[in-house]
């Protein structure tokens, strides 16, 4: 009865809340560190790349769409490929995060190695002196200054990250004032920003925002 007991206790410890498991598909890339993998949202795990719109400053103080750059060479090498991705966690949008294979190769090791990403020392130490090395052969985003992705994005989530994770929809109000609400892993969830001084609102459940006059985003 004792031994019962205390494996039913070693077993509730052990199993995470959610089952790892591989994604595997063809690859839509989404931006530098985001992709599609056979229908699954994947974020990279232990990189970060500019954001779409992020700006870089040359050594002789000229501005350049490096986040667009990077996005242009991702998509070119990789859109439409076969990926295997090893689930490591999930993110505050519901996005699985994995280090993902390509013919091979490790993706994110790829990208930091050629100064197209940064190693994410917040989350994974993996790729630290990769980018250590990119840094002192100055390649890629290391010729150039530029501001770490994750600072540049925390200006701009602002509104975006669902202050309690337990109500994560977000209620929109449109320019035209039509109340819609976004699911995560729908198409605008994560560029949408709550604004609670326009009115707009976090809600915990979908029969909450239909009662409390938002309709399902169709997208």
């Amino acid at each position: 009865m004792v031994f019962t007991f205390l494996a039913a206790i070693a077993v509730a410890v052990t199993v995470p809340a959610f089952a790892l498991a591989d994604v595997t598909g063809k690859v839509t890339v989404i931006d530098g560190d985001t992709f599609d993998v056979g229908g699954t949202r994947v974020r990279l795990f232990g990189i970060d790349a500019p954001e779409a719109d992020q700006t870089c400053t040359t050594e002789q103080g000229q501005k350049w769409q490096c986040g667009a750059w990077v996005g242009q060479i991702v998509h070119e090498r990789y859109s439409g490929t076969r990926a295997v991705c090893k689930e490591v966690d999930r993110d505050l949008y519901g996005r699985v995060v994995a280090t993902c294979d390509i013919g091979g190769t490790d993706v994110g090791e790829t990208l930091v190695s050629e100064g197209l990403a940064f190693a994410y020392r917040r989350y994974s130490m993996a790729y630290d002196l990769i980018e250590k090395s990119a840094a002192i052969r100055d390649v890629g985003l290391h010729a150039s200054r530029v501001q770490d992705p994750s600072q540049f994005h925390k200006t701009r989530a602002r509104g975006r990250i669902p202050p309690d994770r337990s109500c994560p929809i977000k209620g929109n109000i449109s320019s035209k004032g039509t109340r819609i609400f976004h699911m995560p892993g729908q198409r605008d969830y994560e560029r949408t920003g709550i604004r609670t001084d326009r009115g707009e609102r976090w809600f915990c459940s979908e029969d909450e925002a239909v009662r409390a006059g938002w309709r399902a985003a169709r997208r």
